[in-house]
Parts: structure tokens; C-alpha cells; sequence
């Protein structure tokens, strides 16, 4: 099989595909490098784009980079490359996050390329979902896709389901009551053609019912509440967790996660990344209090329902080196 070239077109097929991955409030806080004669991409943590209040040791960040690296390997495997990652490869240089080597393909690796097509229709949908439950076969796929990168997908029953989203809505509580926490979420709610933050359009209702503790990302703004609408009565909700919490670790939950939400798009489930029990080192000990030796690293919902649209994406123009 012939190897693609680096060129222009294809740097940008794969710096495209990147950018499309969920970052903690779309802060998109990552940097590109190539080094065109190894045919590697360098990634690289901005760290002038984090939550100081949310993320205070940059896990989340970390996070958001990890399922960048993963829709990079995504793209390079449609191009007909083997990715070869690297994760934290410098000790001396921090912010370097991964690599990536565009290898030649090679016989018998998973054929992450099929993913693909499920990268640029992949969306948060933070809007209410129907409530049919989503087929046993779908969830052990998104199941299996956590597995593949080094993390584990558990998805609870009835009580464990009402368990994490009553600790996800204290975390919510808590973050509405604290003014600078409140603050710094509304500092990402994005200005028209802004290429960073959530958009108005994006933020979604209330659940009129109170069940599902949706993030408020205006806080007491002038002149705009979401509206309260019925979400479903049975939310589907799935915890993403690692077996350690080391900064290794964070990156492949960050893959992990982002597999999931390309294998749940692909079979047509709406997923809605929910992180405030993240946020609160009490709340996140307490998700973990009912799993030996678990590091939770995020909560998502999912289900059948309209798409939550695209969110406004930076063009990443790498540097080279």
C-alpha cells in the first residue's frame, strides 16, 4: 500500500478533525506542531485556556487534548496512515502533550478510520432526549470503545443513575452559588462568529421536572433564561474512570471518551458530556465511593434526540519545526 503524502491538503484534513473534539466550555486548549521530515504532529497544551476555578490541577484540560489526539488518529487512519502515539514523550518539555507519527499502515491494527465520518457529526446535544432507551448493543460497543483506549465505561442501573445525577446536581448548586465560579463559566459563553466558548444557540433549556442537572452557563443575565422544557423521565447516563489519575491517565480518558462519542454518533445516540461533580474534590470521591480503586474523570448522558449543532471550532495552523 502506497503512503499518503504530507501535503497541505492532508495537514488540514487532520488538523480539521482535531479541533472538532469537545473541550471543557469549547476552550479548545490545544496547540499543533509538524515536523514534516518525521511526519509527526506535535501536541501541545495552551495553557492560557483553562478554567482556574473548574480545573485547577488542568485534568479536565488534559481531557479536552486527549480526544483531540484521538480524532487525529481517527483522521490519519482514514488517510491511510498507522498512528503511532506517544504520550507525555519529554520530560523536560511539559507542555508537550503527544506526538504523533503518520507511520505506514500496518496489517491487523483496529480500523479506527471508520470513525471517521462521525467526527464532524459528532455534537453535544444538551436538549431533551425521548427517553427509549438505547439498544444493549449499542452501549457494550461504547463500552468496548472506552476499553480499546485504556478507560472503563460503566453504565449504571435505576439508583446509580439517580445517584450521579443527584451529586451532578449539587455540584451544579454549588457552582451557581459561588460568584467566581459563576463568572469564569459565563467569561466562555461565546460572542457572535466568536471561534471559542459556547454559543446561546448551544446552551439548551432546563428540565422543567428537575431531574437533569444541566449546566447554567448565564448565571443572572439581563434579559436571557433558558426555558424549562420536559426532559426524558429515565435519563441513560454513563460514567467514564481510569484505575489511576496521573496525568497519562487523563489523556487516555480523554481518548477514551471521545471513541465513545464517535461510536454512539455513528449509531445515530446524542450524548451530553456532564462534568460538575468533577469540579468538587468531595463530589468526585463520592462518585468513586461505590468502585474499588476508580478515578472518575466524567459523566455522560445520552440517548435519542435532536442534534445539539455545531459549535464554533478555531483554524488550527500548525507550526512547524
Amino acid at each position: 500500500m502506497q503512503t499518503p503524502e504530507t501535503d497541505a491538503r492532508a495537514v488540514e484534513t487532520l488538523l480539521r478533525a482535531a479541533v472538532a473534539a469537545p473541550s471543557i466550555h469549547n476552550t479548545q486548549p490545544w496547540r499543533f506542531g509538524l515536523d514534516a521530515p518525521t511526519r509527526t504532529v506535535h501536541v501541545r497544551v495552551d495553557r492560557t485556556r483553562h478554567l482556574p476555578l473548574a480545573d485547577p490541577h488542568l485534568r479536565a484540560q488534559h481531557v479536552s487534548v486527549g480526544a483531540a489526539v484521538l480524532n487525529l488518529r481517527v483522521a490519519a487512519a482514514h488517510l491511510g496512515w498507522d498512528p503511532l502515539v506517544r504520550l507525555l514523550p519529554d520530560a523536560d518539555d511539559p507542555d508537550l502533550l503527544a506526538t504523533v507519527r503518520l507511520a505506514p499502515a500496518a496489517e491487523g491494527r483496529a480500523p479506527l478510520g471508520g470513525l471517521y465520518g462521525a467526527v464532524a457529526r459528532r455534537h453535544t446535544s444538551r436538549m431533551p432526549f425521548t427517553g427509549r432507551p438505547v439498544p444493549e448493543h449499542i452501549v457494550s460497543a461504547m463500552t468496548a470503545a472506552a476499553r480499546a483506549e485504556g478507560a472503563r465505561l460503566d453504565v449504571p442501573g435505576i439508583a446509580g443513575t439517580r445517584l450521579l445525577l443527584r451529586l451532578t446536581a449539587l455540584a451544579e448548586a454549588r457552582n451557581t452559588a459561588h460568584p467566581r465560579r459563576v463568572a469564569e463559566t459565563r467569561g466562555w459563553v461565546a460572542a457572535p462568529r466568536a471561534p471559542y466558548g459556547v454559543p446561546l444557540a448551544s446552551i439548551g433549556p432546563r428540565d422543567r421536572a428537575g431531574r437533569i442537572p444541566t449546566r447554567d452557563f448565564t448565571g443572572p443575565v439581563r434579559g436571557f433564561r433558558p426555558p424549562a422544557l420536559p426532559f426524558e423521565r429515565h435519563p441513560q447516563v454513563a460514567l467514564l474512570w481510569t484505575r489511576e489519575d496521573r496525568r497519562t491517565d487523563w489523556l487516555l480518558a480523554g481518548q477514551a471518551l471521545e471513541r465513545v462519542l464517535l461510536v454512539a454518533t455513528r449509531h445515530g445516540v446524542r450524548t451530553s458530556p456532564m462534568h460538575q461533580a468533577m469540579e468538587w474534590h468531595d463530589l468526585r470521591e463520592a462518585v468513586a465511593g461505590t468502585r474499588r480503586r476508580c478515578f472518575p474523570q466524567l459523566l455522560i448522558r445520552f440517548g435519542y434526540g435532536p442534534d445539539g449543532g455545531c459549535t464554533p471550532r478555531a483554524r488550527a495552523v500548525p507550526e512547524t519545526g
